[in-house]
């Protein structure tokens, strides 16, 4: 695991989450068929981060996945991700025992753990991933969100072909020193090289056009 998915998984995973249950014979194999990290043989309370995505390879959200038991599993996503997540879990549903259920976020991230992600550079649901719209590769921990060994799941192809040729993406989430507002366009030597997406106490995260050496 990457020192940031590390941190990610000490701190921010304890920060207000939606929740996802899932529960079912059939939790682990539907599961494991529509996310991006290798589920099938998680041990009774082992975490791991994963992709959600669109059949098109475009992301929906980070989840953390927990196995509590044998056919029960906890899916958490960050605040406001959880409906787009459940909705997208549910969209494959056919003949399948397993059922899940919502629980929104109880309280707002307070605003020195929002700080510590941005300092760390952790990309959140809503500011630095839009559902649709992100690619994996745009992601800094994006090793640590999918398997490449496992079988099919949908918005594999994408992910596959981009590491089987090197492929990068054309922006990236970038860790900046600077105090812009959230919006506001970072320029360089006169060139806009992407925009703010979080800032906070001289730290801030940018979407930014990737450079060649990058």
């Amino acid at each position: 695991m990457s020192e940031l998915c590390d941190w990610a998984a000490q701190v921010w995973a304890k920060a207000p989450r939606d929740v996802i249950t899932a529960i079912g014979a059939d939790a682990e194999r539907y599961l494991h068929s529509q996310l991006a990290q290798q589920i099938e043989g998680l041990n009774d309370g082992e975490r791991v981060w994963s992709l959600l995505l669109e059949p098109t390879g475009k992301v929906i959200a980070v989840v953390g996945v927990t196995r509590r038991a044998a056919d029960d599993f906890l899916i958490d996503c960050d605040p406001d991700d959880g409906e787009v997540v459940f909705a997208r879990l549910q969209r494959f549903l056919l003949r399948v025992d397993v059922e899940f259920s919502l629980s929104r976020a109880d309280s707002a991230v307070p605003d020195e753990l929002e700080r510590s992600r941005i300092h760390e550079g952790w990309p959140r649901g809503g500011r630095e991933i839009v559902a649709g719209v992100t690619i994996p590769a745009e992601l800094p921990m994006l090793k640590d969100l999918v398997s490449f060994t496992k079988g099919c799941y949908p918005g594999q192809e994408l992910v596959e072909r981009m590491e089987a040729r090197s492929s990068s993406a054309p922006f990236e989430i970038v860790q900046m020193s600077g105090d812009l507002d959230v919006g506001s366009e970072v320029v360089i030597d006169g060139i806009s090289i992407g925009v703010v997406t979080s800032a906070a106490d001289g730290s801030m995260l940018v979407r930014a056009r990737r450079q060649r050496n990058s």
